[in-house]
């Protein structure tokens, strides 16, 4: 045995729900391969002492953009028409170069509150595969593509830069380290892209066995808007271009109507949820009841640190209780389980990993975050999913480890070199960013 950890309380977030009190869980190989209320009879190599500590799952947090960490704050307290115009500004500065160190940053942050898998929708995608590579993450990558040609214009799959620079990421990073980096096909928003763009991501992730990333129906302007220019709501329309049949994590969903809502449920697409992010831009956030009722799997994500500040998965579970109490009018709405549940079981679902992660469960991976509840705002402990839910925060965590690889550990990242990405990000990227147009 690689690694034991001990006299450890086991959120396991399995079928039961159990959890086990004094467990020790056993790693070999990567995976879970015990999970005991007594110390096994094979001394292991290594010991991580859990004592006043709970091990869950890796969080997932299954819709971020890692590289806008680089503009954390920047756009805080502007309107959204003049945020959107000064995010694109500093968009249109950054480079490959850029874009890797401010992934680093968002997946250290990733890493220090518990996550073990991210689902990135954003640019520079093989920038962000050698960030994601290098520190031992999971991550689905897609890259945000947009289409601004009328109904006029040609469109040619193997031609458009976008879509080449898909295939060229595909090839070298699909499937990368056992399944570790999985690429999707991924497109902004139906908004600014149209039909010939969809159809051909989707033939291509078809092709590939890709499933697809996007954010639908985040407002209530892209629906007028739509209705307007084709007669159809957003989610009809994609769905008559097949977008759908392809797995599908779609961010926002906020206002489908019930109609869209039930077809998505019907074609498997996963709702995924941002309350921090929509809350903190003044806008409605994900019905999570609705969707749940629909047939939806329902997910969470951070949005990028732009819009929410920080990645703290933590922060994002109880946003997402609040906002289906705030739904309901019922204080007993999605109680602590199913926000856990969310964040896990829901995630790894979405991004096609369920059998391999989103539990503690013997066979699958040891993604394991590991809070220690010995601070002072976890005391006393009633119930251990509340505590997770409703007082833990992402500081909490003591550890974080991926396939059995501690990747973080007491402010320690051993697979990120944190003051190299601090100097490029401060004496590179920054400056790029930032500096005056002449």
């Amino acid at each position: 045995m690689d690694t034991l950890i001990s006299n450890v309380t086991a959120v396991t977030m399995n079928p039961r729900m159990e959890a086990i009190f004094g467990a020790y869980i056993g790693i070999e190989n990567g995976k879970i391969v015990s999970i005991e209320r007594k110390p096994p009879a094979e001394a292991p190599k290594a010991i991580v002492d859990g004592t006043g500590m709970v091990a869950i799952p890796g969080l997932i947090n299954c819709h971020t953009h890692l590289a806008t960490a680089a503009l954390r704050c920047f756009t805080d307290d502007l309107g959204n028409t003049e945020a959107l115009q000064a995010l694109l500004q500093k968009e249109a500065k950054m480079d490959s170069r850029s874009a890797k160190a401010a992934a680093s940053l968002a997946i250290a942050e990733c890493l220090r509150f518990g996550v073990t898998s991210v689902s990135d929708l954003y640019y520079y995608p093989n920038a962000t595969a050698e960030a994601v590579a290098e520190s031992g993450i999971k991550a689905n990558l897609a890259l945000s593509s947009y289409c601004f040609i009328d109904e006029n214009e040609d469109f040619d799959f193997e031609t458009d830069e976008q879509c080449r620079e898909l295939v060229k990421v595909t090839e070298k990073w699909n499937g990368f380290d056992g399944g570790r980096i999985k690429i999707d096909a991924g497109i902004y928003g139906e908004y600014i892209s149209n039909y010939r763009l969809w159809e051909g991501l989707v033939g291509y992730a078809a092709e590939q066995n890709l499933g697809m990333q996007l954010h639908l129906a985040e407002t209530q302007s892209e629906v007028d808007s739509c209705l307007e220019r084709t007669g159809m709501n957003p989610g009809e329309l994609l769905n008559c271009h097949n977008v759908f049949s392809r797995p599908t994590t779609a961010a926002g969903c906020t206002y489908l109507t019930g109609d869209e809502r039930k077809l998505l449920g019907k074609k498997g697409v996963c709702a995924v949820a941002t309350p921090v992010s929509a809350y903190k831009n003044g806008q409605s956030s994900t019905p999570i009841l609705e969707s749940v009722k629909a047939g939806m799997n329902v997910a969470l994500g951070t949005g990028g640190a732009i819009e929410c500040g920080n990645l703290d998965m933590f922060e994002v579970m109880r946003f997402a209780a609040m906002s289906a109490r705030k739904e309901s009018g019922n204080p007993a709405a999605l109680p602590s389980p199913a926000a856990l549940m969310m964040a896990t079981v829901s995630g790894a679902q979405a991004q096609r990993r369920a059998k391999e992660c989103g539990m503690l469960q013997v066979g699958m991976d040891a993604d394991i975050a590991l809070i220690d509840f010995s601070a002072p705002h976890l005391i006393p402990c009633h119930n251990v999913l509340n505590g997770l839910v409703w007082s833990a925060k992402g500081g909490d965590v003591a550890m974080t480890m991926v396939r059995g690889r501690i990747l973080y550990e007491n402010g320690r990242f051993p697979t990120i070199d944190m003051k190299k990405v601090v100097e490029e990000l401060t004496e590179y990227a920054i400056p790029r960013l930032f500096e005056e147009t002449k």
